[in-house]
């Protein structure tokens, strides 16, 4: 790639001392908020049980399951808190897990996107690669993800690959299961558990797998979509991604944690999530902004990445 923007060349020292700052507070909060909006939205649906509550809570469950994916991203770079032991706590226990992730697993083949950004052996470039494409076959797409298609199929992909092969002696098999997927199983049972001791242990069903098969899934897509595809040029390091500006009803349902800020995070990658926005400022005040591949609001990008049809 050309023109290589360094942290340094980027940024004046005072300003990289404040976007590099980790904080622990800032990441215990943020984990703690998005658990709190997810046993906010319950609450608010055993309190006023109908069709609006649920498909409210299920949209802020889904957001924040996206969420928790998120800051799980900010702890594979080391950025989430300051503290190491307790960014992989955090990262595991209370944001990859419960999503049926694994922030180990995640960081090895994430790195390689940073490095290889849209370049051919880019592991990301299968999410947004193909773009553009039809309006109908990106209707179709998001259809198959709200209505859990998408979801279901690859946590099936995932037990299959976790139960291991048939021949194999059960020993091995369990053995295998408990590497891939045993502590993922653990935290849904303690979902499971946390919802049977409020009283409502359906809403592990109904408030937790829902949202992760199907907002959660919708709102994944839109954001891979929003990051990399039809960008501006892959061997640009300020057009091989892209910011799209949000509304606040955005922010809530589809971009938590400013993910939006896609372009500076891929700029200077270990600046923490709830720092990026600030270094936007900075690049702007130093004169980066017209390079700065950018994009007003979802509905804009998806116009951009589809063509008739």
């Amino acid at each position: 790639m050309r023109d290589v923007p360094t942290a340094s060349k980027l940024l004046t020292p005072e300003q990289l001392e404040r976007v590099r700052a980790r904080s622990d507070l800032w990441g215990i909060f943020l984990v703690s908020h998005a658990w709190a909006v997810v046993a906010g939205a319950m609450a608010l649906f055993a309190w006023q049980p109908n069709v609006a509550t649920y498909l409210l809570a299920v949209m802020l469950i889904g957001s924040r399951q996206l969420g928790m994916l998120i800051l799980m991203h900010d702890a594979a770079h080391g950025a989430l808190c300051r503290t190491p032991w307790l960014n992989r706590v955090l990262a595991q226990l209370f944001c990859a897990w419960p999503t049926v992730a694994d922030v180990h697993v995640y960081r090895a083949y994430h790195l390689k996107h940073h490095t290889r950004t849209q370049q051919p052996d880019d592991p990301d470039l299968i999410l947004t690669g193909h773009y553009p494409i039809t309006r109908r076959s990106l209707r179709r797409k998001l259809w198959r993800d709200i209505t859990g298609q998408t979801g279901f199929s690859q946590r099936m992909e995932q037990l299959r690959f976790a139960v291991g092969d048939e021949h194999w002696p059960l020993v091995q098999r369990i053995k295998h299961y408990w590497q891939t997927l045993g502590p993922q199983s653990v935290a849904q049972l303690c979902v499971l558990g946390i919802c049977a001791a409020a009283g409502h242990a359906w809403f592990y069903l109904a408030l937790w797998l829902v949202p992760l098969l199907t907002w959660q899934q919708l709102v994944l897509r839109i954001r891979n979509i929003a990051e990399h595809a039809v960008v501006r040029d892959a061997d640009d390091y300020f057009g091989n991604a892209r910011t799209t500006l949000v509304s606040p009803i955005e922010r809530i349902f589809v971009a938590p944690y400013w993910v939006n800020y896609h372009l500076e995070h891929h700029l200077i990658f270990w600046v923490p999530c709830y720092r990026l926005r600030r270094l936007r400022e900075y690049l702007l005040l130093n004169g980066y902004g017209p390079r700065i591949e950018t994009e007003t609001g979802y509905l804009a990008v998806l116009n951009k990445v589809t063509v008739d049809g």
